[in-house]
């Protein structure tokens, strides 16, 4: 069995896509995930599977999801060691906790197309500051994410993938919930 983090796209913002965290823990024990807890509800999710392959897994539990809730919610599946990895080459890592609220990590359901990374990173964002891996975009927001001009919505339309972002703390939470 491996442990593998779910993160859903777009649940409970601003009422739309609601979904309850036990009646979502319990759709996904049905598809026979294993020790499956929740984190916020934001939709973060922490489950073991004898499945090894992440790409089945996003599949899995969009489906669950779809005929279940009848809503269409894109889902990113990591396992720890790629959340450790990501984790690790944040290029904004830092001690100062009040600098920690500054990041985001927007996860990326695959790699975006090499032009499209080198258009955006051309671009600046007065508050904001960014790197653009494979799998991730790191982002610095000096002014905190709810002003941040480089938002989920605009990372998905420029680089021309599905993403989603989560911030400093709940990444770090989500390991030690996998551990």
């Amino acid at each position: 069995m491996n442990t593998y983090i779910a993160f859903l796209r777009g649940i409970n913002v601003s009422g739309k896509h609601k979904i309850q965290m036990a009646e979502l823990k319990e759709l996904l024990s049905k598809q026979k995930l294993e020790d499956v807890k929740t984190y916020i509800q934001s939709g973060n999710v922490v489950f073991k599977s004898g499945l090894e392959n992440s790409k089945e897994l996003e599949n899995l539990i969009f489906k669950a999801i779809l005929s279940h809730f009848n809503f269409n919610v894109p889902v990113i599946v990591m396992t720890i060691s790629k959340l450790k990895e990501i984790l690790d080459r944040n290029p904004f890592k830092t001690d100062d906790e009040n600098l920690q609220k500054q990041n985001y990590f927007v996860l990326l359901n695959e790699i975006p197309n090499v032009e499209a990374v080198d258009k955006l990173s051309n671009e600046t964002f007065k508050t904001e500051d960014f790197l653009v891996t494979n799998d991730c975009m790191y982002l610095k927001c000096t002014a905190g994410y709810g002003k941040a001009k480089l938002n989920n919505n605009l990372v998905e339309r420029k680089l021309k993938v599905k993403a989603t972002t989560r911030n400093y703390r709940t990444m770090n939470k989500l390991l030690e919930l996998s551990n």
